[in-house]
């Protein structure tokens, strides 16, 4: 069957007395088959789910794994077990016409299971077959008449040509919508248009005044230097640049005047001037701009481009002669088509955590012969404060008496050497008159303030001491009266400040840094503290401090905090106004303070 048209849909409609024949059901089975076909082919289009490896085991013979293909048509194809097989055996080997030769595989139904057909009057069809197996089929064909894929150009990329010489041809690429606030990605890609062997260098400055680069300014230098391509490929460049926040609908990028040059084999070749590319600027994000791309495409203009009923596994290069042949290769690498699953989306991301890398704005090549995937881009960000917490206890043995002072053992805190801020506090079980329930309850600080509404606190003196060279912490525990209990549990939360390298700078901003004079300041509600600031290897500039989360106090511009009401470790992120890039994060440790410090104050 090669139903190539699955719409519109039609489906039986039943009712009583009605008389059904075999063109009933058939349209029952068809309506649910073209239904599912349909949606195959919509959402996830045509290639390899799963398997299908070709392997090469001697000169002579493949190895096709089992596998899972989808077709152009949303047919799925099941190849059940590896199969074996001669080259010579696989269908359109004897048509082959050149040593260049991919192997497909293709849809195939069969009718199988004769029985007796009852009400047959004709003598030669006194059988039917009374099912039909769903299959497939291996087949060779030239590579040179592997149709190309047709894909209907959309508007979301704009382009425009740089250098169009003999022998190579420079285009810049974009997106013909930038979304304010947001990176956008620049790209150069070099065609090799001839088969001699010729080296190109391509320089020019994009003057963009409505982005910023990674230097801050608004123009972005582009070009490669000393490439040399085959014939047919193409690389790419990436720049990467953002689009600042302004009250323009579109912009133009322009090649700046005299910055463009182009030498072909060291002689100088006559690049394009007056280059200009509009863009348009939209208030929304990537990812909605990019959907709305994607799904405006109506359903004619997907059809125009065709369907393939067939699925090309590999190709094969082949030595031949008038009474043999050899398989030379077997080429898998940029011939499969796979198709994203979303059952393997977990498993997709973890492997490629293995290969994804923040990196700053910049350029890197591309080659799109072997379609290398690009490391992820990123403005750099920086990390956030690493946090650990647990449970500790400490034992005190039945002779423990007032006065006493017990230690817990050496606890690993788990976030590694460095600064760490480590702070305990008494948990217990309480009945909690709102839930109409028991309720756990952690104290933190002096736990006498609360003795009417805990009265299983414990009164006692807590220190804390961290081992930064080791990664672990020990708590002391000062009795401040007998107590009945046997150990003491407390809750304990460890914080890491992120500091120094640690921040992520970028490379054209390496070993410059800012810090605070006092990263980590412990006070009480309502006081204000100076975040002063110190420069490395950098001279001084302004200053930006921020709150990054609300409810955390108030920050003036000059860089005076004002703790709130409310306990709790509160951060501040300090940067440099012209450099946000450069920055540096403050904590706020904010404690009640006790009755008798109050006095004493």
């Amino acid at each position: 069957m090669n139903n190539n048209q699955l719409y519109p849909f039609e489906r039986n409609r039943y009712y009583s007395g009605k008389m059904l024949t075999s063109a009933d059901f058939q349209a029952e089975q068809n309506y649910f088959n073209n239904k599912r076909r349909f949606v195959n082919n919509l959402m996830y289009g045509s290639g390899i789910v799963c398997g299908c490896g070709v392997f090469s085991l001697d000169d002579l013979s493949i190895l096709v794994e089992s596998g899972v293909a989808i077709d152009g048509m949303g047919r799925e194809i099941v190849v059940d077990a590896s199969v074996v097989k001669k080259l010579s055996a696989v269908d359109g080997f004897e048509q082959l016409r050149t040593n260049q030769a991919s192997l497909c595989l293709k849809y195939k139904e069969d009718e199988v299971h004769a029985v007796y057909a009852v009400n047959q009057k004709e003598s030669d069809k006194e059988y039917e077959y009374n099912r039909i197996s769903e299959g497939y089929q291996l087949f060779l064909m030239d590579t040179e008449d592997i149709p190309e894929e047709f894909e209907m150009e959309t508007e979301f990329l704009t382009s425009g040509v740089l250098l169009n010489d003999d022998s190579y041809r420079v285009e810049l690429v974009m997106p013909a919508t930038a979304c304010k606030g947001k990176n956008i990605k620049v790209v150069v890609r070099v065609t090799k248009l001839t088969a001699d062997t010729k080296r190109l260098t391509y320089h020019g400055i994009l003057q963009v005044p409505t982005f910023v680069t990674a230097d801050g300014g608004h123009e972005l230098a582009i070009g490669v230097e000393d490439v040399t391509l085959t014939e047919g490929e193409v690389l790419e460049r990436e720049f990467w640049m953002s689009a600042q926040e302004t009250a323009a609908v579109d912009t133009n990028v322009i090649l700046k005047s005299g910055s463009a040059g182009a030498f072909v084999d060291g002689a100088a070749v006559t690049a394009v001037t007056g280059f200009s590319l509009k863009i348009l600027l939209a208030d929304c994000k990537p990812r909605e701009l990019v959907s709305r791309e994607i799904g405006h495409m109506s359903l004619e203009m997907k059809n125009i481009g065709g369907t393939s009923d067939f699925i090309r596994l590999a190709d094969l290069r082949l030595v031949r002669t008038e009474s043999a042949y050899i398989i030379e290769e077997v080429k898998e690498t940029n011939i499969k088509k796979y198709i994203t699953a979303p059952a393997q989306e977990m498993l997709r991301s973890e492997y490629l955590d293995y290969f994804e890398k923040e990196v700053e704005l910049g350029g890197g090549d591309k080659v799109v012969s072997v379609q290398k995937e690009s490391e992820q881009q990123h403005i750099s960000r920086v990390n956030v404060p690493e946090v650990a917490t647990g449970i500790l206890e400490i034992p005190l043995g039945d002779t423990a008496r007032k006065g006493d002072i017990c230690y817990s053992g050496e606890i690993m805190h788990g976030l590694g050497k460095g600064n760490v801020y480590v702070d305990i506090g008494y948990e217990y079980i309480s009945e909690d008159a709102a839930l109409g329930a028991n309720a756990k309850s952690t104290i933190y600080g002096n736990p006498d303030l609360f003795r009417d509404s805990a009265n299983l606190a414990v009164d006692a003196e807590t220190a804390v001491k961290v081992l930064n060279d080791k990664g672990s912490f020990v708590v002391a525990v000062k009795l401040l009266q007998n107590v009945d209990y046997l150990v003491l549990s407390y809750r304990w939360v460890a914080i890491k400040f992120p500091a120094g390298n640690d921040l992520g700078i970028p490379e054209d901003m390496e070993g410059k840094s800012i810090a605070a004079e006092t990263p980590t300041v412990v006070m009480g509600t309502k006081e204000s503290h100076y975040f002063d600031v110190k420069y490395n290897n950098m001279d001084s500039c302004s200053i930006v401090y921020e709150l990054t989360e609300p409810g955390s106090g108030e920050i003036s511009s000059d860089g005076i905090y004002t703790s709130p009401a409310k306990e709790g470790v509160y951060e501040i992120l300090i940067y440099c106004a012209d450099y946000p890039s450069i920055c540096t994060y403050a904590y706020a440790i904010v404690k009640k303070k006790g009755l008798d410090e109050s006095e004493e104050a």
